[in-house]
């Protein structure tokens, strides 16, 4: 357990805000965890974070951000197809997604260098190129502040949904998950169907069988060309939803624009790429400031000089939001979280 005061989280969040918490708490286990909520005068609300890729604090954060630092990747092998992989909260989601594939295993490859921890990636159900979270996940063990134990939530317990999950609804704050479990298969299984998903690994790896590591790196290989590493360019990654629409609002954009790229959904609602629209009401590259859309994908906001303050990023989201407003009717909504 480590707590500290006055915190700067500006290598704390992947957006690089230059903010401060009140406190700073990290853990690496239950006890710990126990440790921090019971401790008396620490200062409220708790905000619990992961790799602080998803998240922009919009100035200082009054109250204590959580971290969990419990680490371990535990394989649980009973002979079967199906490998079950036990994982803590607080270790790098891509780490694993490499360790995966350098084992053989399908099931996240798909989801390659997203930046974050697996905890957060639970919360989050993250997803790229036709897999999410939900697809993988057998389990998350979690501690029930409310009851103060641990308990085990399956993924129909999750209640997952498009880049939502309970985590970020009714039970919000209620959980903090302390590990992680997914599924995964020696079964040869590449999901290839998403965009240009195939052609992509085909260029890098030919037409011949393929392994979780090939597919690994051409999903790492179309994230490197498309978006920008957060380690060198500030960003929350996708900034915005991709939009659920009626058939008939689909089919009025379609009879005014040639090949509009949509997901006809199973409830007959049709998904357009935001980044689609954005880029119509010609925002890709455009900056107000230290904040812009960014040039390769128009779905990321970027800090791009380093010196971006939350009030820039959060003033250019708004002239997205408005831009393609006026022109489709259409309401983008953040992916990422307000702070």
């Amino acid at each position: 357990m480590r707590i500290t005061f006055n915190k700067d989280l500006s290598a704390l969040n992947t957006f690089r805000m230059k903010v401060r918490a009140a406190a700073f708490a990290e853990y690496s286990g239950l006890e710990g965890l126990r440790a921090i909520l019971s401790m008396p005068g620490l200062p409220r609300p708790l905000l619990h974070i992961g790799g602080g890729s998803n998240l922009l604090f919009s100035g200082d954060f009054k109250g204590t951000v959580l971290h969990s630092a419990v680490k371990g990747i535990l394989f649980i092998d009973n002979g079967t197809p199906e490998v079950l992989a036990r994982v803590g909260a607080g270790e790098s989601f891509d780490g694993f997604c490499a360790l995966a594939a350098s084992k053989g295993l399908w099931g996240t490859e798909n989801l390659s260098l997203i930046p974050g921890e697996a905890g957060a990636a639970a919360v989050q159900n993250i997803g790229a190129y036709g897999v999410e979270i939900k697809d993988v996940l057998e389990s998350v063990e979690a501690y029930d502040t409310v009851s103060g134990e641990m308990v085990t939530l399956g993924c129909e317990d999750c209640r997952y949904a498009y880049r939502d999950s309970v985590f970020k609804n009714e039970a919000k704050g209620r959980y903090i998950i302390l590990y992680v479990t997914f599924k995964l298969s020696r079964d040869y299984s590449p999901r290839l169907s998403y965009g240009h998903v195939e052609a992509a690994v085909r260029e890098v790896c030919g037409s011949g069988t393929l392994t979780p590591m090939m597919v690994r790196d051409a999903i790492v290989g179309i994230r490197k060309t498309k978006l920008p590493a957060v380690e060198e360019t500030g960003s929350a990654g996708s900034f915005f939803r991709n939009p659920f629409v009626s058939r008939e609002q689909y089919e009025a954009i379609a009879s005014r624009y040639e090949k509009v790229p949509h997901f006809i959904n199973p409830d007959g609602t049709v998904k357009i790429p935001a980044a689609w629209l954005i880029e119509q009401c010609g925002l890709k590259g455009y900056s107000e400031g230290n904040a812009a859309v960014y040039h390769k994908q128009p779905l990321v906001i970027v800090n791009a000089t380093g010196e971006a303050t939350p009030d820039e990023i959060l003033s250019l989201e708004q002239k997205v939001i408005d831009s393609v407003w006026n022109r489709f009717s259409i309401r983008l909504s953040p992916e990422v979280e307000h702070i």
